[in-house]
């Protein structure tokens, strides 16, 4: 059951009677072409990320798994939001057309005032430095 538990990311007991506390990431599921005009409006007062992810890529999987263990802004700073582009590809070409950025996946955008103001894709996306954008 081990492996298992490691592929899959289950919580092990560190050997001292707690459990492992894994980093949650406060995802909101983009699903809707009406979220995009949603996060313009939003970015206007906090800062938007979209992360855009392939469920059957690879190398999506391993920066998402990276992107995630090192994700240490908080729900007041920015608005987390995650498109399985498998089941929404319509929304990503949603996002190429309203923020004139070329889908790429992965991929993430950061949104402020209604504009792309970074954007990064593959191991790029965890070069991002995400605090100075808050």
């Amino acid at each position: 059951m081990g492996l298992f538990n490691k592929l899959f990311g289950a919580s092990t007991d560190s050997g001292a009677g707690e459990a492992k506390q894994e980093n949650v990431t406060p995802w909101i599921n983009l699903t809707t072409i009406e979220q995009l005009d949603e996060i313009v409006e939003r970015s206007k007062t906090k800062t938007q990320l979209i992360f855009k992810h392939s469920t059957r890529c690879g190398v999506s999987r391993m920066v998402m798994n990276h992107f995630k263990k090192e994700y240490k802004l908080s729900e007041n700073e920015a608005d987390l939001y995650y498109l399985d582009l498998l089941n929404y590809r319509s929304i990503s070409a949603g996002i190429a057309e309203k923020f004139q950025v070329t889908h790429e996946s992965p991929q993430l955008l950061v949104i402020k005032n209604g504009v792309v103001v970074a954007h990064d894709s593959h191991s790029g996306v965890n070069n991002l430095e995400l605090g100075k954008f808050v």
